[in-house]
């Protein structure tokens, strides 16, 4: 656990290595995993730029480098370098845009479609193209990790990926996913 739901919001963090994953829990102890991130992107910046406690748990999927910065350095540096405030609020907005589609396809799209949208997000962050268009998620996922991305029971992401693999739209390797008609998924996750 980097940081939870309700923690000060005392500054971001860069992840330069490894995965983090942020979660929202429910008072029944349930999970909805917002977004998994790797190096390059940046956690906590809301509390970061207002102050106010954490919005979502924060957790290591893997050994992860992060590096830090204060949110009193942030205001001193952004003071100097007013140009700065831009650059978050656009990354602010990316991240809008990513909840607005994640809340999207909670309440419109069926089950399957949820766990398509979910495993696409895998692919978009961990996915490679391995040629004839399949995508290989290098990143070894659980069902339970698919089942909280999608908002939806582990046994009901188990039938829909066993259906999927039994008609080649995906398989399973040594514990990885590779989209085998990326095409179908996508008709799956759209509306």
């Amino acid at each position: 656990l980097l940081f939870n739901a309700g923690d000060e919001g005392n500054g971001c963090y860069r992840i330069e290595s490894g995965l983090l994953k942020l979660s929202i829990h429910s008072a029944e102890g349930g999970e909805r995993i917002l977004d998994v991130l790797g190096p390059g992107a940046i956690v906590g910046e809301l509390s970061m730029v207002d102050g106010a406690p954490r919005s979502t748990a924060v957790y290591g999927v893997r050994d992860s480098e992060l590096s830090y910065i204060s949110r009193a350095a942030f205001l001193a540096f952004a003071d100097d370098h007013p140009a700065l405030y831009r650059h978050v609020a656009t990354l602010l907005a990316q991240r809008v845009r990513e909840m607005n589609d994640i809340a999207v396809a909670w309440s419109f799209l069926p089950l399957e479609g949820r766990a398509a949208h979910a495993l696409l997000e895998m692919a978009e962050a961990f996915g490679e193209d391995i040629g004839d268009g399949r995508l290989l998620i290098r990143q070894k996922i659980e069902q339970s990790d698919i089942a909280a991305m999608a908002g939806i029971a582990r046994e009901n992401v188990s039938r829909i990926l066993n259906k999927w693999i039994r008609s080649k739209i995906i398989s399973r390797h040594a514990g990885y996913y590779c989209i085998e008609t990326r095409e179908k998924i996508e008709e799956l996750a759209s509306l």
